[in-house]
């Protein structure tokens, strides 16, 4: 078996990449199937894309992925799976996955773990907003063998265009990557969050109640992120996300939030934070947004918090027994070895490739 696998940027970068399917890609050549890894963007165009400006550059780095992916198709033939995260180009009609689809006539898997359908643009890139062709999702789903989505919300909107429809969770390695456990007891535990620069505004339904809590309590609260929000709080950490020590830099708080506004973009969310917190006995709070409760079991594992009053008894709870920090910790990280490792879903992955 020879699969294709088509994604935005280069392998090893990405969260989204990673934690989708990367992962597995070890495990595919454990079974002696080959695979081709093509990504739209080269290294060096992903290092300034989401950077303000350089709009040459940018431009020249997507018309370099066009000219590399028109190229890709003429080699298209000798695979017998094509697999598509997100999209095969990040702008216009879904032109390439056409050619696969109905040129070649080849079982295109498509897998996604965001509302992509829906129109936005990071606020670097909002000229491209013009370009993304959202509506291409739709056509996509109805094009592919198989439709792999991150959660129900996803799996139900591709539901309406493809039949076979699998939900695939986002999933950690517990075994090599996230298989170290907090340490809950100390006197002075930490609140944590971590992000892109395009999540930071959901941090503004926390900040009351973390401000109410910083004249009791002697906490800081961490941000890890790709951009310094600069918090209004006494105690508060800003650490630069990096994926060599994106484990180690969990491992600093004791509590993670995972705050959601109620809109259709969030639904989408497939609950990452709340996993990576989990899978290393960091208990979790979650807004009762789209899948946050399924994986968040209130009162068991983390709270979920649905007013401004739950996050600050929930976190002052917390912060005052290591105890409860502990046990929930440990439920949380069987929780996640369960239901949300490679290992537990490997066999779920492999299946889309029947």
């Amino acid at each position: 078996m020879k699969i294709l696998f088509l994604a935005p940027y280069p392998i090893h970068e990405s969260p989204s990449q990673r934690y989708r399917f990367e992962h597995y890609l070890a495990l595919l050549t454990k079974e002696g199937i080959s695979y081709s890894y093509h990504p739209f963007l080269s290294i060096s165009a992903w290092k300034i894309f989401f950077l303000p400006g350089r709009h040459f550059q940018k431009a020249l780095a997507v018309v370099g992925g066009f000219f590399r992916r028109c190229l890709l198709m003429f080699t298209v033939g000798k695979y017998d799976y094509v697999f598509v995260h997100r999209e095969a180009a990040p702008l216009g009609p879904p032109v390439f996955e056409w050619i696969i689809a109905k040129i070649f006539c080849k079982k295109m898997i498509f897998d996604f773990d965001d509302a992509i359908w829906i129109p936005v643009a990071s606020e670097n890139n909002r000229v491209a907003m013009f370009l993304k062709w959202p509506s291409k999702i739709a056509k996509i789903c109805k094009m592919s063998y198989k439709v792999s989505a991150g959660n129900e919300y996803l799996a139900a909107f591709a539901s309406k265009y493809c039949k076979n429809v699998e939900i695939v969770p986002t999933v950690v390695n517990t075994e090599l990557v996230h298989n170290k456990l907090q340490n809950q007891h100390t006197d002075n535990p930490n609140i944590g969050w971590t992000g892109t620069f395009s999540t930071l505004k959901y941090l503004n339904l926390v900040i009351p109640a973390l401000q109410n809590l910083q004249l009791k309590y002697n906490f800081t609260f961490i941000v890890i992120a790709n951009k310094n929000p600069e918090l209004p709080l006494r105690n508060y950490q800003f650490i630069e996300w990096r994926k060599e020590t994106e484990a180690e830099d969990l491992l600093r708080m004791h509590i993670g939030l995972m705050p959601l506004f109620d809109d259709e973009i969030s639904k989408g969310k497939c609950g990452f934070k709340a996993i990576q917190y989990m899978s290393l006995g960091i208990p979790a709070l979650v807004s009762p947004v789209g899948v946050n409760a399924k994986i968040v079991d209130d009162g068991i594992n983390g709270f979920v918090c649905e007013s401004i009053d739950d996050w600050e008894n929930k976190l002052e709870e917390l912060l005052k027994n290591a105890s409860l920090r502990t046990q929930m910790g440990n439920t949380a990280r069987m929780k996640i070895e369960k239901n949300y490792s490679v290992s537990s879903s490997w066999s779920l992955f492999r299946s889309l490739f029947r």
